[in-house]
């Protein structure tokens, strides 16, 4: 029987227009990582939330733990998910 590795909460910060955002959200489906996500375009709080947290307006912006990816960083994402 495999044992499911605990991933840290990951949040998708989204816009449903970004094609990037698209792209990530796909990717992390494809490697079975549940995650969030958050649509910023109707969320003005977590468009703000954001903005605090990396200084930029920018979608995707992906949550993982506590640490903020700005983009589609595909090796920064795999190696704080343990994707390989």
């Amino acid at each position: 029987m495999a044992v499911e590795k605990k991933h840290p909460r990951v949040i998708v910060f989204s816009t449903p227009s970004c094609p990037w955002c698209r792209k990530t959200k796909m990717y992390l489906k494809q490697n079975k990582i549940k995650f969030k996500d958050i649509n910023v375009s109707k969320d003005m709080n977590a468009a703000r939330d954001i903005v605090r947290m990396t200084g930029q307006q920018g979608v995707p912006v992906v949550l993982i733990g506590s640490r903020p990816i700005i983009g589609f960083n595909k090796p920064l994402i795999n190696k704080l998910l343990g994707i390989k």
